[in-house]
């Protein structure tokens, strides 16, 4: 029984390494990079532990007490949803720098009989805070206040609340397709109770859930400090698009193509 409950709690370290990992870590510091305090980075670590353990329960529990067994082509269609969803975060926060980009060194084309002098400041357009180039005397922007390039979920959903604690358990959830399979087969090598083993899925998550916060906590350190340095932040949020991208395509091309997805002999060892 001491060696059975000393596997079980070894879980819950497990856990806490498998946070680690470094696609894991590329996906959330993405999502990370858009807060503003360490305490909101933590939550969102916590989400995306919740969204993991979910999905390495379910599989997990699916293969321990049901049986199940994952095609080669299934397993690997699932480990290529991470890359997908890395390139996906990636996008979104290189799109946000382009849109920086644009509205920050687009000329300002100003109504006839405006005057007054080029400036730029930080100001705010309804629920919308941003920054480019405009002048007062009368005030005149290059946009219509209404038109903000806020995106179509966040000005439809944010409101809810829910929205923003949404998209790291999503991720959270996609992230453990990858890894579910492995776990529960590495468990049923190790416990051969059904019931054990499902517990130890669930300290195994819970350990994630702990892990995933204590590194988002560290992140939101830096990302906290440069929100008062506009060209820092920035430089942060370039740094975590462009590796994730990266580390998405490397996933893509693995998956796809040195492990069979795309081809008719897949291979697949679930890791």
């Amino acid at each position: 029984m001491i060696g059975l409950l000393s596997i079980i709690a070894l879980g819950f370290f497990l856990g806490m390494r498998h946070a680690t990992d470094p696609d894991h870590v590329v996906a959330v510091s993405t999502i990370v990079s858009r807060h503003r305090s360490i305490k909101h980075a933590a939550v969102i670590g916590g989400l995306w532990g919740v969204g993991h353990t979910l999905t390495i329960l379910l599989v997990g529990s699916g293969i321990i007490l049901f049986g199940w067994v994952i095609p080669a082509r299934i397993g690997l269609s699932m480990e290529f949803s991470v890359g997908l969803m890395l390139i996906l975060l990636g996008v979104l926060n290189l799109t946000g720098i382009l849109r920086w980009v644009t509205n920050n060194f687009t000329p300002v084309q100003f109504q006839e009989g405006h005057e007054g002098t080029l400036h730029s400041h930080v100001h705010t357009h309804g629920d919308y805070v941003h920054t480019h180039p405009h002048a007062h005397n009368p005030e005149a922007h290059p946009h219509d206040p209404a038109r903000t390039p806020l995106t179509w979920f966040d000005r439809h959903f944010g409101r809810l609340g829910l929205y923003n604690a949404l998209r790291p358990l999503v991720v959270g959830l996609v992230h453990g397709l990858a890894g579910s399979a492995a776990v529960a087969l590495l468990v049923l090598t190790t416990i051969h109770n059904p019931k054990w083993a499902v517990a130890y899925l669930l300290l195994f998550g819970a350990g994630t859930v702990a892990g995933m916060m204590l590194i988002t906590g560290m992140m939101g350190a830096p990302f906290a400090y440069a929100t008062s340095r506009s060209r820092l932040s920035n430089s942060l949020r370039v740094a975590s698009g462009v590796i994730s991208f990266g580390f998405g395509l490397f996933i893509v091309y693995q998956i796809g193509f040195v492990s069979g997805l795309f081809t008719n002999h897949p291979h697949w060892t679930p890791r």
